[in-house]
């Protein structure tokens, strides 16, 4: 029997997709709704659809400083993010490559009707969309990496093209521990894009999600749950607490034209 949290979990729903098995998991103890592709657990939930996972939550509320009303999410996953910024008022559009992803998100996880849901490659739909959003959100996986043509420089200069003068772009990035330098990496060519870049990340902590973001970033203030969930609301704010702002440590080459960004502690 699966478990997660070492609660007994049921099986909803097993897909053989063209991009991997997705089985979708229930708590018996708690009613908790889990998304796992393949071996990796990509969402959780609490019956609402409101996340239980501390970085999704951070996103949310880093999201929300920024005043962005319309809002660009590469990659589903049970959609949680797109549950939560929409109950707080913005303009949700989600894009995903499998079909089945945003189907079982609003089938199990409550995925509200009015976000604009696409079936697409992210950098594709950004190519041949060129509408501006304010804030665009890359959380989108391949086992425990994100896909190469997400998260490289020209992907990111695509990127910064599709957001308004204001824009924020914000990346969810998986690392092992403290020496693994992924984030760093994927910071730089953010940098090398034009991005002024900074990091929220929970150091010492093995196995954790870390938060690259680019724009006008620099006044962004620790993140606060801004919706709790009905289950493990004091340990996602405990969480969140324990999370720091930082700058990139990765080398980078600035864009002709573009100051560089700052590097130091923040």
């Amino acid at each position: 029997m699966n478990r997660i949290n070492g609660h007994p979990m049921i099986t909803l729903a097993r897909k053989n997709t063209e991009f991997g098995e997705i089985t979708i998991l229930r708590s018996r103890a708690t009613g908790a709704v889990a998304y796992c592709h393949g071996d990796h657990y990509q969402s959780e939930a609490d019956p609402n659809g409101i996340s239980l996972a501390g970085y999704i939550h951070a996103l949310h509320a880093l999201v929300a400083q920024t005043s962005a009303q319309d809002v660009l999410m590469i990659g589903c996953g049970g959609g949680t993010l797109g549950t939560m910024l929409t109950t707080t008022g913005q303009r949700v559009t989600i894009v995903d490559i499998n079909p089945e992803s945003i189907a079982l998100a609003q089938e199990y996880f409550g995925l509200p009707p009015q976000i604009d849901c696409h079936v697409d490659d992210g950098q594709c739909f950004l190519e041949d969309n060129p509408k501006l959003y304010d804030a665009i959100v890359v959380d989108a996986f391949s086992g425990d990496k994100i896909p190469a043509n997400l998260c490289s420089a020209a992907f990111f200069k695509l990127a910064r093209s599709r957001l308004t003068a204001s824009g924020s772009l914000f990346l969810n990035i998986f690392v092992a521990h403290d020496l693994d330098a992924d984030a760093d990496r994927i910071a730089g060519r953010m940098a090398e894009a034009g991005f002024p870049v900074r990091l929220l990340d929970l150091p010492g902590r093995i196995v954790r999600n870390v938060i690259v973001m680019g724009g006008p970033v620099q006044s962004l203030q620790p993140p606060s749950p801004l919706i709790m969930p009905t289950i493990e609301a004091d340990a996602i704010a405990a969480e969140l607490e324990q999370m720091r702002f930082r700058g990139s440590r990765a080398r980078h080459r600035p864009v002709s034209g573009t100051r560089s960004p700052e590097l130091t502690e923040s």
